[in-house]
């Protein structure tokens, strides 16, 4: 077994197939393992109930869902038997149910378990390791490069942001297992113009500020393009997610936070907004904003849209295998991770979740 990636679902798969007997080949990208994983706050959850999720992500695709949904638990527990350390058991939302696991110890718990990771290694179309150039490996392979999030290009084709996204997330998941999966004829998903991501304060930010930087507090402030305009229509969701997505959209991917005292006073977690307000970079003066100021406002923040992963991507099936356009399962072409899309289109839903128990999917069953 080929699998291209070693982020949380390539990890997943690889330490799943050495489990069934196999010796999977994993080729990654990057200088390290982890993916974007090891750079999350690792909280690995599903809804509380099927419905929820349906609720949450009615764009998805059922079967997908509910695979997820199943084999969460069992996951969680199969990680924990692989020696990761477990930093909490709850996930501080009533919606949700799940663990949190340090994702240093994570990702050395699955890279013993799933062998050596061969590092700075591309997976390319027409010319994989250990094959002849031009032609396509007998192996099953598995992709699980990340998504796409990482190519301007692809993002402007599919997600059509009005301005390039920051990155909030490694470089390396720049659509590599996308374009090997169209190469061979895979069919997409749903949700392609969709993207989990979070409205940044708007500066250059490097890896150690992904959290500390990211302004979680949009559902309590009024938003607003660069024209003084209210964009965003109804109420804003729990995750913010629709508030990323509507900022992308709006001239630079940027938008202004005006807030007043009482949103100030509201909590996110376990800080106050003035809190994460008073350590935003970007804050100003309501009064140097370039539009007029509602009366009551007292704090100011300008933010830009940041990409985390893509939603949308290569179309599975329940089994992780790619689908071709005409929707049949593509032979030996197995998918996982943010590479397989549609699976919380139209809302927002656990990644590592889905790329733990898919990640697992698809190792047995290419060994089956």
């Amino acid at each position: 077994m080929l699998i291209a990636g070693a982020g949380m679902a390539g990890l997943c798969a690889a330490a799943r197939a050495r489990e069934l007997g196999a010796e999977p080949l994993v080729l990654e990208k990057g200088d390290r393992p982890g993916g974007s994983m090891l750079l999350s706050s690792c909280v690995i959850w599903r809804y509380r109930s099927f419905e929820e999720f349906r609720a949450q992500c009615p764009g998805g695709d059922p079967a997908l869902q509910r695979v997820v949904f199943e084999g969460l638990d069992e996951g969680l527990a199969w990680l924990e038997s692989l020696g990761a350390a477990v930093v909490a058991r709850e996930t501080d939302n009533p919606l949700t149910t799940g663990v949190r696991f340090d994702p240093g110890s994570l990702t050395d718990a699955l890279v013993r378990a799933g062998g050596d990771v061969h590092l700075g290694q591309p997976v390319r179309f027409g010319h994989v390791p250990g094959t002849v150039p031009g032609t396509w490996p007998e192996r099953p392979v598995v992709l699980a490069t990340g998504g796409f999030q990482g190519d301007r290009e692809l993002v402007a084709l599919y997600v059509r942001p009005a301005a390039p996204l920051r990155l909030r997330a490694n470089p390396w998941s720049a659509g590599d297992g996308l374009r090997l999966a169209l190469g061979r004829g895979a069919a997409l998903s749903n949700g392609l113009n969709e993207f989990y991501g979070r409205n940044m304060a708007d500066l250059e930010f490097v890896e150690a500020e992904f959290v500390p930087l990211a302004q979680v507090y949009g559902r309590y402030a009024r938003v607003c393009n660069e024209r003084g305009e209210e964009f965003f229509d109804g109420k804003v969701s729990w995750s913010e997610l629709d508030l990323v997505q509507a900022t992308a959209r709006q001239p630079g991917a940027r938008a202004w936070y005006v807030l007043d005292e009482q949103a100030l006073e509201q909590r996110v977690r376990d800080r106050s907004v003035r809190e994460i307000v008073a350590a935003a970079p970007t804050r100003i003066d309501p009064r140097e904003l370039p539009f007029p100021a509602p009366e009551d406002a007292v704090a100011a923040v300008r933010v830009a849209a940041a990409i985390t992963h893509t939603i949308g991507g290569i179309r599975i099936d329940e089994r992780a295998r790619v689908l071709g356009e005409n929707g049949e399962p593509m032979e030996g072409l197995y998918s996982a991770g943010a590479d397989a899309g549609g699976i919380s289109a139209g809302g927002y839903a656990s990644g590592l979740a889905a790329a733990l128990v898919l990640g697992r999917t698809a190792a047995e069953n290419a060994l089956s």
